[in-house]
């Protein structure tokens, strides 16, 4: 008999005819407008971007459903008097506006959370600081070598409202989650993952704790029969266990634990009860760095209840990583190789990607937009492993003073180059790099100075390299 999913009904129901409000015009949104408009709701769509710099065919199709529109500087003015409002991630639920509503009477909502909450089938949730994507994929890479019917989503994949309709029992949801989408969220997904914590964001929330408590509503809401695993090797995942509701599992490359899964000797184990059983050897893994071996343990403990062992390790084995994480761009014919990491937004990402080269021969290009982040723990590691540096953008100077102020403390010097743009940073990596050396490109900080985002720097480092390194 063909599945029904009475939540889903009962919820399309409420909607239709309802006054509701949606807040943005990224990606998540624009089939949500669909949807809504098939279920005759009173939509009103909401955007800070200036109406010129919209997307035409967007307003096109808005106009002709006849939907209120709000757009520019002060395009919540009009947030008044709706029954929901779906919001995007980039706008926080502290928005006076949104809390003004809540008080009223309305449902303050997100897409990702109405999938859990409204998705018949399992849900794996993955969010953390650093490595929630290259986890997130490894999971679901996992569970469709099992042959599941996979949906995967958040901010990674497609967006899944609309896709709720076709999820039976028997699927599972894999869903990558930022802080900015678990805020406000009061539902949790059946397995939560959190990679670590590290100041990350901190120009968007508050303070940190804000940001701490933002990933805790990952597993606040799991009943006892919910699964937590947790990155032992940060304090402040580690503390998260005693607010757990339901089981608890960690992963360590740093710690003998007891029970759950560690990197050790070049090996994932498994421990139970002080017994360890050898899983795989990270030699002969594709992905590289202990970062990355940390994020195949988590992606083996979220799975563990579905997939047998077998398969996983094949799985983690042959995967070849994200593209824009330690990515090989291109070996020249002097064994020069270029390394795209543009996905490193923070300093502990930029740190775990020096830490996966065993040779201290990189070439770093670093610098981007400053997210009010310390710079001061990435000067160590630039030291011990990078033979120069080379900066970009407006972190720049926080990076050069706090490798210069290393550098004096250890009496040590170091060649620091200054770039205008991403092109002449090439330019000198290339005009600087000898046989043998590494070129590694993670910023240590956002793209938002010069770029949309990670992905489009990301993707204009590959083309320079190609063009000017070959």
């Amino acid at each position: 008999m063909e599945y029904s999913n009475e939540k889903l009904i009962e919820f399309n129901q409420y909607l239709s005819g309802r006054k509701v409000a949606v807040i943005g015009l990224g990606v998540s949104n624009l089939p949500l407008i669909d949807y809504l408009y098939e279920l005759k709701a009173h939509v009103t769509v909401f955007d800070k971007t200036d109406v010129k710099d919209l997307n035409r065919t967007v307003i096109r199709k808005i106009t002709n459903y006849g939907m209120g529109m709000s757009f520019g500087e002060n395009y919540l003015e009009e947030l008044v008097g709706f029954d929901i409002i779906f919001r995007s991630p980039s706008c926080l639920p502290t928005t006076p506006e949104l809390i003004a509503e809540a008080q009223r009477g309305a449902i303050i909502t997100t897409e990702i959370e109405m999938v859990i909450e409204l998705c018949p089938g399992k849900v794996i949730g993955i969010t953390g600081s650093d490595g929630k994507t290259t986890t997130t994929t490894l999971i679901s890479e996992i569970l469709k070598a099992k042959e599941y019917n996979v949906f995967l989503g958040g901010n990674i994949g497609t967006p899944l409202f609309t896709k709720i309709s076709e999820m039976t029992p028997e699927d599972i949801v894999v869903l990558e989650m930022s802080s900015f989408q678990l805020m406000d969220m009061k539902i949790s997904p059946h397995i939560a993952v959190i990679t670590n914590i590290t100041p990350n964001h901190l120009d968007k929330h508050s303070d940190m704790e804000e940001y701490i408590e933002a990933k805790k509503n990952i597993f606040k809401y799991q009943d006892e029969t919910g699964l937590l695993i947790l990155n032992y090797d940060n304090e402040i995942t580690k503390s998260f266990e005693s607010e757990a509701p339901g089981r608890v599992m960690f992963f360590s490359s740093k710690n003998k634990i007891p029970n759950g899964y560690i990197i050790d000797d070049n090996k994932i184990k498994y421990c139970e009860n002080g017994l360890r059983s050898h899983i795989l050897d990270t030699k002969e893994m594709k992905i590289r760095g202990t970062h990355n071996f940390e994020n195949a343990a988590a992606a083996m403990i979220a799975t563990k209840d579905f997939v047998d062992t077998n398969t996983a390790c094949e799985t983690i084995l042959n995967f070849k990583g994200v593209e824009h994480r330690l990515e090989l761009v291109l070996e020249t014919k002097e064994r020069i190789k270029w390394y795209n990491d543009s996905v490193s937004s923070s300093p502990t990402r930029t740190i775990a990607g020096l830490n996966a080269f065993s040779l201290r021969n990189i070439i770093l290009i670093a610098g981007g937009y400053d997210k009010n982040l310390d710079y001061t723990p990435l000067a160590k590691p630039i030291i011990e492993n990078c033979k120069e540096l080379i900066l970009l953008g407006a972190t720049s100077q926080k990076i050069e003073k706090a490798v210069k102020e290393e550098l004096k403390n250890q009496n040590k010097k170091m060649k620091i180059h200054k770039c205008m743009d991403l092109r002449e940073t090439v330019e000198k990596a290339k005009e600087i790099a000898v046989q043998g050396d590494i070129v590694l490109f993670s910023p240590a900080s956002a793209s938002f100075d010069m770029f949309k985002n990670f992905a489009e720097r990301g993707k204009l480092f590959k083309k320079y390299v190609k063009e000017i390194a070959k």
